[in-house]
């Protein structure tokens, strides 16, 4: 029997389109290709549709791809979609997605597609419409106001706005938000009149091309939570998975979009912490609510539980987000349900409702052979280090892209005092270290000790700390273990960055003019350090620690108060070492690098574009934020010496495995020597792995999938210590496997 082709949208005209290609790329990664072809399909923000080139799907911005879309995508019509495409899986979010304009255009073409029809969606993303709709069926609802909108706000229209909210008897605080939008886009908390200007046009205006009503909401006191419900398609009715508590953050006060995309921002807590009587009667609230809306397959209900035990709904949505750690997958995973077993259950849910048949039998099943043939992997995440939220994001990719036909995969959780637990999906699905060391009672410690009898190869997917300066790397040596990436002294000198640039600059390679200060030092010679720097290093100037990464504590300085500001944020953090580096002005560039010493490839360069001259943590890992142009815009003659200088570089490191090198490229009237040159800014022994890193988008250009690129990590591993796992893998006794991952 033939695959189902099954198309996966993303993209899209909403302001959401940065979530949507987010969750496009998480259900590409996980969806069953034992049983599916999988054909990206991106909308343009123009309607324009395209088979995504599969080199584009781990972009981290639609915009690192957009200006090629139309040279290198096949653009395709809605009318020849079914020629494309048997199924069209919906990860698309907000208008034009999810409010029935693109159900109706699916319908008319009898193209099978995922969630709720032309009504639900048009109800659910009209959140006025909706409260209207629940209202007569005792469903409790925020009370609002509707306003139209401006172009600017009079004092008399201000004070018509305030007469309005008088008459409806709302009180500060309340939440303004656009009609018809999701993600927290254009959502304000005001606690005064004098705020209700600004959050009303940030409201009308969140997307500029087409303004629209906003509403003003009663602020609701209580429990926030989130409930995903699937259809039981095989019983004919929805399955509420246990709902998810969020403790937005206080300074906010409410759960806006930082806190729902960036790595480790919010807390929540699944289920959500409230009596089994509360829990149920949230789930059975929000079965009713899927019914009275004709919701289908899938809902995501929002809302809050009041102190007195009252259930009011917030927001109902007919689809949900789909990203690695969102609500779907996290609730899920309380049932044992991987996002592969979600994904199926949604797409089988359609297939029995559009009576098609599929053949939902493992077309290749394992044998217990082949299982003693796999390689098992131990996944190390977490850590010690203030990067231990992108370790979680990196760790959980590698383990998801680990190839099932190859490897078995146990995520080791790695708590701040470096102990270990190995961990189910449950956990692994959290979103945050904190949560997950929280819940480590219900875990299964393992000690270092043990990992030679448990697992076959460590994949280390820390960064920073113990995990990145050799103290991990030595740790598993001793073990005799093969693991990815560089060895002991590589990691060491490579976590500290003054020590590297001096390595580089004794062997040729340029580096930025740098200082290295001691916390000692700077509390006795205050004064002659600041005149220091200003003689030999001068403005402006970057301050950062010389032992972390992730742009943690990097400040950019332009006068004598703001450096001295900037050292003390260094020391504060309790850091012992602040590194002091001229401003190089040119081409900023990451160069992803692989290979052991005689095998070594250069990937193309990747140019970051930051928008206040440091890359921010944000720009690295927020979805929609930031922007990496690969390949970088240089002449082919420029990137080969950007290459050359990756490569002696990485060699004088003795770096191993991979490695990601950040650089400026400076042309010759950007060059103090009148020549072109490359500046070494810093060595990454152990880069980011996270869904949209650059160094998949390097690879991908030259034809390297994530899950390739990820085995090939594994192989240099095992080649740098020539161990064969071979050997390892035949002698299994009882093999680990995680059926749930």
């Amino acid at each position: 029997m033939h695959k189902l082709r099954v198309g996966v949208l993303m993209g899209g005209i909403s302001a959401e389109r940065e979530v949507s290609f987010n969750s496009g790329r998480t259900v590409c990664d996980h969806l069953d290709s034992n049983r599916y072809i999988i054909v990206p399909l991106f909308q343009r923000s123009d309607g324009a549709l395209f088979i995504l080139p599969y080199k584009f799907l781990h972009r981290g911005k639609i915009t690192d791809f957009l200006d090629r879309l139309e040279l290198e995508a096949e653009c395709i019509s809605w009318d020849a979609l079914r020629t494309c495409i048997d199924f069209l899986y919906l990860a698309v979010h907000g208008k034009y997605a999810e409010d029935g304009t693109l159900q109706g255009m699916l319908e008319l073409l009898g193209v099978p597609y995922l969630g709720s029809r032309v009504y639900a969606s048009a109800v659910c993303m009209d959140k006025s419409f909706t409260k209207k709709t629940l209202t007569p069926h005792a469903i409790r609802v925020p009370r609002d106001i509707f306003i139209a909108p401006h172009k600017a706000i009079t004092t008399e229209q201000l004070a018509t706005i305030i007469e309005q909210l008088n008459s409806a008897q709302l009180t500060y605080p309340v939440i303004v938000k656009p009609l018809a939008e999701g993600s927290s886009l254009g959502v304000s908390r005001v606690e005064h009149d004098d705020t209700l200007p600004a959050a009303l046009m940030a409201a009308w205006h969140v997307n500029p091309d087409a303004p629209q009503p906003a509403l003003i909401e009663e602020f609701i006191e209580g429990m926030e939570f989130s409930c995903i419900l699937l259809r039981d398609y095989k019983n004919n009715c929805w399955l509420p998975l246990p709902p998810t508590e969020i403790v937005p953050e206080i300074e906010i006060g409410f759960f806006d979009y930082e806190q729902k995309y960036m790595p480790g921002k919010s807390h929540k807590f699944t289920p959500a912490r409230c009596t089994p009587e509360a829990l149920q009667k949230i789930q059975e609230t929000c079965v009713r609510v899927s019914d009275i809306l004709e919701m289908r397959t899938i809902s995501r209900i929002d809302g809050f539980l009041t102190p007195a035990g009252e259930v009011i709904i917030v927001d109902p949505n007919t689809l949900s987000g789909m990203g690695p750690a969102s609500f779907l997958f996290r609730e899920a995973a309380v049932l044992n349900m991987s996002h592969t077993a979600v994904i199926n259950h949604l797409i089988e849910t359609e297939l029995y409702q559009y009576d098609m048949h599929v053949d939902t039998a493992d077309n290749n099943p394992t044998t217990d052979t082949e299982i003693m043939k796999k390689i098992r992997v131990a996944v190390l995440l977490g850590g010690d280090s203030n990067e231990r939220e992108i370790s979680l994001e990196s760790g959980r990719n590698v383990v998801y892209k680990l190839s099932p036909q190859q490897y078995i995969a146990m995520p080791l959780f790695v708590t701040d005092t470096m102990e270990l637990y190995e961990i189910d999906q449950e956990l692994l699905v959290r979103n945050s270290t904190h949560e997950i060391q929280s819940l480590l009672a219900h875990a299964r410690k393992r000690t270092w000790h043990e990992l030679p009898d448990i697992v076959d190869f460590v994949f280390i997917a820390l960064h920073g700390g113990k995990g990145e300066n050799g103290a991990v790397q030595g740790a598993i040596e001793m073990l005799k273990l093969p693991y990815n990436g560089s060895g002991v002294a590589a990691s060491a000198l490579c976590m500290d960055k003054y020590k590297t640039n001096m390595l580089l600059a004794s062997q040729g390679i340029s580096v930025p003019r740098n200082m290295l200060i001691a916390h000692v030092d700077w509390q006795k010679k205050y004064t002659d350090i600041i005149s220091t720097i200003i003689n030999t290093i001068g403005f402006p100037c970057i301050i950062k620690p010389h032992d972390d990464g992730c742009s943690m504590l990097v400040s950019r300085a332009v006068t004598e108060q703001e450096l001295a500001e900037a050292i003390n944020i260094v020391f504060a953090a309790d850091k012992q070492y602040a590194i002091i580096e001229e401003l190089i002005t040119g081409t900023e560039l990451t160069i992803g690098v692989l290979g052991n010493e005689k095998t070594i490839t250069v990937l193309p360069p990747s140019q970051a574009v930051a928008q206040n001259n440091i890359l921010s943590l944000e720009e690295k890992f927020l979805p929609g934020s930031g922007q990496n142009i690969t390949p970088a815009p240089l002449s082919p003659e420029a990137i080969k010496q950007v290459q050359e200088a990756a490569k002696q570089t990485y060699l004088i490191a003795s770096c191993a495995g991979y490695a990601r090198i950040d650089c400026f490229y400076q042309h010759a009237q950007e060059s103090p020597t009148g020549m072109a040159r490359v500046v070494i800014l810093e060595i990454n022994s152990l880069p980011a792995l996270t869904p949209a890193t650059c160094i998949f988008h390097q690879a991908a250009e030259i034809g390297i999938s994530p899950m390739t690129f990820i085995s090939r990590i594994i192989e240099l591993g095992c080649e740098k210590h020539k161990i064969s796992l071979q050997h390892r893998t035949s002698s299994h006794n009882a093999p680990i496997i995680h059926k749930n991952v």
